[in-house]
């Protein structure tokens, strides 16, 4: 489980929100090179057309997009190359169980630097929304913003 606050983030995945309806979320650490990192550490970094992927039991990030690092030489990275993510077994075997039920997904949700400094990747568990829940979410949305102006203008 995710507790910890983030230092700095990379990157978001805003259409998570909007596409997926997020039932759990994960911490994950990223298997990365040298120049991923200092990348990452750089600022860049995206998560706009990524998604997870399970391979022999382990848990892959592909599509994320990772710059290459600017002062790298021929030894820099491929920028969407397949990223292995660690989790421990037991939340591994928790996420594989639901996503072999139907409708449920694995969605990258948020890249950040935690205090420590290392690289980490918040992963929920999710279930894809309907065109009605989207709907209904934009409605809720365009209330509270209505709600709010209104509250704002009232002192």
């Amino acid at each position: 489980m995710s507790n910890k606050e983030p230092i700095k983030v990379i990157a978001k995945n805003k259409r998570a929100g909007f596409e997926f309806e997020l039932l759990e979320t994960f911490e994950a650490g990223i298997v990365l090179t040298g120049t991923e990192v200092k990348s990452l550490r750089s600022g860049k970094g995206s998560l706009g057309e990524s998604y997870c992927l399970f391979r022999k039991g382990e848990l892959y990030i592909k599509g994320m997009h990772i710059p290459e690092y600017s002062h790298g030489n021929l030894n820099n990275h491929e920028p969407t190359r397949e990223r292995k993510l660690l989790l421990q077994k037991r939340e591994l075997a928790k996420m594989l169980a639901k996503v072999k039920e139907r409708g449920y997904t694995i969605v990258p949700v948020q890249l950040y630097l935690n205090e420590r400094g290392f690289i980490k990747l918040d992963v929920a568990l999710a279930r894809g929304k309907t065109k009605g829940d989207k709907r209904h979410s934009i409605k809720e949305k365009d209330m509270k913003r209505e709600m709010d102006k209104a509250m704002k203008y009232k002192r």
